[in-house]
């Protein structure tokens, strides 16, 4: 296995990957934004949940410079690693996990949540998008549609994530998520979900900003606290939403 040969195959990989996201997911993309701009601009709340390895993308769209300061992150220690890797594998697959986590959540009517799940089988995403459906919010998935399409749900409905949201944004990630074959074996490297998510969320935010800009009103958004004065922007604009941002303080 060269080395060289397998960093410019994942580079190549990603490229076409990201232009694949931009050439087949721009519609849905702009539909979710369009959704959400609307949501931001009469002051309501954008809510963001994932499990595992997709929580980093949550986490990216949260309390960063350029990020948009309606978000809501729904991070929950079981659900990810560093609290115990199996432990939070076993429990993203429990059923009625999602209804204990949405007890603490400030839920409005007509509101978005994007779900992250590259696989769109396991419980907790999918309770949580049925949950959060029930209580009249737009559910927006972020999965791998090939991912999900060839394997079995593990919600006792049968149904994926993919099914039960309102929008689909399709990340464009391969079966299994991994891309590089290690010599003759059946193991891959160089995964690519947290890029794809990664992108797709910031293309989202894009749009959401232009969106908001058309309207004339400029949404409240995140400097970075590491440059000057960027506490003292960002303070301003936390106050009037830390009582719906769970994640805050």
């Amino acid at each position: 296995m060269n080395n060289n040969i397998c960093i410019n195959k994942y580079l190549d990989y990603v490229k076409k990957m990201l232009n694949d996201i931009e050439k087949t997911q721009k519609e849905n993309i702009k539909e979710a934004s369009n959704i959400i701009s609307r949501c931001i601009q009469n002051k309501g709340i954008l809510h963001v949940f994932s499990t595992g390895h997709s929580h980093m993308i949550v986490e990216e769209m949260f309390y960063r410079a350029g990020g948009l300061v309606q978000v809501n992150p729904i991070l929950d220690p079981g659900l990810m690693q560093h609290e115990g890797a199996i432990k939070s594998t076993k429990l993203e697959r429990l059923s009625g996990y999602a209804e204990i986590l949405i007890e603490s959540v400030d839920f409005k009517e007509n509101e978005p949540i994007i779900i992250i799940s590259n696989s769109g089988i396991n419980s907790v995403p999918i309770e949580m998008a049925m949950l959060a459906k029930e209580k009249g919010l737009n559910v927006i998935a972020i999965t791998s549609i090939q991912t999900s399409s060839t394997i079995e749900s593990r919600h006792e409905s049968n149904k994926k994530l993919m099914d039960v949201a309102d929008i689909v944004i399709d990340n464009c990630v391969p079966r299994g998520d991994t891309i590089i074959d290690v010599g003759s074996t059946d193991q891959k490297i160089g995964s690519v979900s947290s890029i794809a998510g990664i992108f797709i969320v910031q293309r989202l935010i894009l749009d959401i900003v232009n969106n908001c800009y058309e309207e004339g009103k400029i949404p409240p958004i995140y400097t970075s606290a590491n440059m000057p004065g960027g506490d003292e922007h960002n303070s301003k604009l936390i106050y009037e939403y830390k009582s719906r941002v769970r994640g805050l303080y």
